[in-house]
């Protein structure tokens, strides 16, 4: 007879096994399914970059299937076709991140395909040249793109002098610079077991997945792998700062206003991302959303968004309008602020934010790829195994004034950083 499982992961159904070369592995049995989704991460991410070759991460870990020892980019890819299986890579500031998925009877395959890609890439010239003109494509692309280039001004205002200050991707220059022996070296270097977490999540028994992810990477070692880069904290600005970055021939502008924001373990963050959603997310674009969209007609898109992750974050108004409606849609946003942080949240406000966080939990792990991102939370954050059967109780607790002190901490209208993409 087959145990039921709560609805939400817990102590009692997470299956947490550190192997003795530091892998962290979390699993979580789904008996109804007969797929299987793994997850995880690696301490390689953009802060390792230097500035002259800025996009490294990115190229590398976008590189490691692209031809192994074993195998060459075709065949890779034939192995995961024939199987019906995938398998990508990316990477982000602080890792180098993964995702695959197939049958769970084809899990040694998918393994194996794994460890192959983490420990013996190749990079192959020819696929490296290919793969390089696609990254200058997307460079491209971004360099055009109002959204992306507001954000990136915003970053570039809010975190002067920070790592988080730097694009992920690079600029055309920097990956120009960057030669197939730089991945060589970054792989050599940084890729490694130190900090890797995996979990997998499906109809597998817990057990055979930790003698499997044992066969496939248990003997992995790097001793020069550096250790896990911790970033300072951010540096709240003392005056309003605007910045635009021209592009011609736009017929939209974007707008992005805000300012640092909490860290992902900090106890208020909770607060605030339960005022983020009052302010400018629940519904139609909550109070941000109501005045500037609706009621005023000046954007075609208006929202305000909590950025949380490691290091510190960002806490941000978000907007796309006509070039023409920039300095209305910008004083709308400021007073819509400092209403905010002169009032708060009404309690019947927080209460529908309450409800609708509690709610949507399950809906994100219907899945057993929601389930295997949330596993990799739980770690990548130390929130504890327990942390899923508690948020219900940690959201109903927050309190309307614990929302109006957190969002006087971060959100200061004279303080704010102030980003416009567009013609």
């Amino acid at each position: 007879m087959v145990k039921r499982l709560h609805s939400m992961p817990g102590p009692e159904d997470i299956h947490r096994t550190e192997l003795a070369n530091g892998i962290v592995l979390l699993v979580r049995v789904n008996p109804s399914s007969p797929s299987v989704v793994i997850g995880g991460y690696l301490a390689c991410g953009s802060l390792f970059d230097p500035d002259e070759k800025l996009g490294l991460a990115d190229f590398t870990a976008s590189a490691l299937l692209r031809g192994t020892q074993r195998q060459d980019f075709q065949q890779l890819f034939e192995s995961l076709e024939s199987a019906g299986a995938n398998l990508s890579f990316s990477a982000g500031v602080h890792t180098a991140g993964f995702t695959g998925r197939s049958l769970a009877e084809d899990l040694p395959l998918l393994l194996g395909l794994l460890s192959d890609a983490l420990r013996t890439p190749v990079f192959p010239h020819d696929q490296v040249e290919r793969l390089r003109a696609q990254l200058l494509t997307g460079l491209a692309m971004r360099a055009q793109d109002t959204a992306e280039m507001a954000s990136l001004t915003f970053d570039q205002i809010v975190f002067k002098g920070h790592p988080y200050e730097r694009p992920d991707a690079g600029w055309p220059e920097t990956v120009q610079a960057i030669a197939r022996a730089d991945l060589v070296e970054f792989h050599r270097r940084h890729y490694g077991p130190g900090g890797m977490v995996i979990s997998v999540v499906g109809g597998i028994d817990p057990q055979r997945v930790v003698e499997l992810v044992e066969r496939a990477l248990g003997e992995w070692t790097n001793p020069g792998q550096p250790a896990v880069q911790v970033v300072p904290a951010g540096t709240p600005l003392k005056k309003t700062i605007s910045r635009k970055f021209r592009i011609a021939g736009k017929s939209q502008s974007d707008l992005v206003v805000g300012s640092l924001g909490p860290y992902r373990k900090a106890p208020d963050f909770l607060a605030a991302s339960l005022g983020n959603s009052a302010l400018g997310q629940f519904g139609l674009g909550g109070r941000i959303g109501e005045v500037v969209r609706e009621k005023s007609g000046l954007a075609y898109y208006a929202y305000s968004s909590l950025n949380a992750g490691i290091g510190p974050g960002s806490w941000d108004v978000s907007a796309g309008v006509n070039p023409a409606n920039v300095h209305k849609t910008r004083e709308l946003i400021l007073g819509e602020i400092r209403r905010f942080i002169e009032h708060g949240v009404q309690e019947q406000e927080l209460a529908d934010s309450q409800s609708n966080f509690i709610g949507r939990l399950p809906l994100s792990m219907e899945s057993n790829a929601g389930l295997a991102n949330a596993l990799l939370n739980i770690e990548r954050y130390e929130l504890g195994l327990d942390y899923y059967l508690r948020y219900p109780d940690l959201v109903r607790a927050v309190t309307p004034a614990q929302v109006l002190d957190t969002a006087r901490n971060y959100l200061h209208p004279d303080r704010l950083a102030v980003a416009v993409a567009g013609p």
